[in-house]
């Protein structure tokens, strides 16, 4: 039934020809997927496999049973990340239908994840303001560019939520002034994404052109080292400790990282959007997009850390998305 292979972003995808009742809702659920910025390559093939599994077990109609959809996840001999990873999916493919007006089975997800579960730290808004301090009193040093360069880069990262590595990579070039637009190439999953830039953040990154880069090529790292090279992360992280410090703030085995100005930048804002009772639903994948995720999974998670953070908000994203904050677990992105 599959005539050949196809490689799509450097992913082998087979040429499969759809064969089960549920087909045409299938290729729809993944088009809108995709539609929103998602590559969704994992999450495709394994449809696949639900649409061959639901035919050849002799499955129909559009009413899909918990027999059906559990007989899929459960496959004995599987790891127990397969069934999560299965859990997930069928579970949003099951709240898709739902909102056609169609009766699934919506399983919950139940399996837990594997790894240990890292809690990110949230920074109050005192504790940004000490650290930002720290960057600012760090002693100046005629040989070093350190303190002018960290004093971006750091509200970059707390003020766009992009990895440290999308950061470090970023030229001049990659910034365009006139629109405060920088563009991320082949970030986490080689993917291409446009990040806009807040004006106040704007404004403090061309200045930081105006002066710092003022007669530098635009192959220059924007956030380079002392040595006008580019920034190894182990450095960033060494800067980002010694601040830490400065500003009082603990630091342990478990964080904070740099990592986690993303994390921050994820729940204020689906925190603001709250209050502001916007469509969390219509929000939730641009915001995808816009961080970089390869599907839904982490910034849905991002709703639980936000509820877990802020009590008062449980009512509001209850009310607003309940069917799709996950049921137990956390969500640990690697950097």
């Amino acid at each position: 039934m599959c005539s050949g292979y196809q490689r799509v972003g450097g992913v082998v995808m087979r040429d499969y020809v759809w064969k089960s009742s549920l087909a045409k809702y299938i290729q729809d659920h993944i088009a809108i997927q995709k539609a929103a910025g998602l590559k969704f390559w994992q999450q495709e093939q394994d449809l696949q496999r639900f649409d061959h599994y639901y035919f050849y077990s002799g499955y129909q109609g559009t009413k899909i049973s918990m027999e059906a959809v559990e007989g899929f996840i459960y496959v004995n001999g599987e790891s127990r990340n397969s069934w999560r990873r299965k859990e997930v999916l069928l579970r949003n493919f099951g709240l898709y239908m739902k909102d056609l007006g169609l009766e699934p089975y919506i399983p919950v997800v139940k399996t837990p994840e594997s790894r240990t579960p890292y809690i990110p730290h949230i920074y109050t808004k005192t504790e940004l303001h000490r650290f930002f301090s720290a960057i600012e009193e760090y002693p100046d040093s005629g040989s070093s560019s350190r303190k002018i360069v960290d004093a971006v880069l750091f509200r970059f990262l707390y003020g766009t939520g992009v990895r440290i590595s999308e950061a470090l990579n970023l030229t001049i070039a990659d910034y365009d002034r006139s629109t405060g637009i920088a563009t991320i190439h082949h970030g986490k999953n080689n993917r291409d994404r446009l990040i806009p830039l807040h004006s106040s953040l704007a404004k403090r990154v061309n200045t930081f052109l105006d002066e710092f880069h003022k007669n530098h090529s635009l192959d220059t790292y924007l956030f380079p080292s002392s040595k006008m090279l580019k920034m190894g992360k182990n450095v960033a992280y060494d800067h980002f400790r010694d601040y830490l410090l400065m500003a009082d703030i603990p630091h342990t085995g478990r964080g904070p990282r740099i990592h986690d100005f993303r994390h921050g930048f994820a729940v204020e804002n689906l925190r603001r959007w709250s209050v502001e009772r916007k469509d969390l639903l219509n929000l939730i994948p641009y915001l995808s997009a816009y961080m970089g995720h390869s599907d839904h999974k982490a910034t849905q998670h991002y709703l639980r850390l936000t509820a877990e953070i802020y009590p008062e908000m449980v009512e509001i994203l209850a009310a607003e998305c309940m069917d799709i904050v996950p049921q137990g677990g956390r969500y640990c992105e690697n950097p």
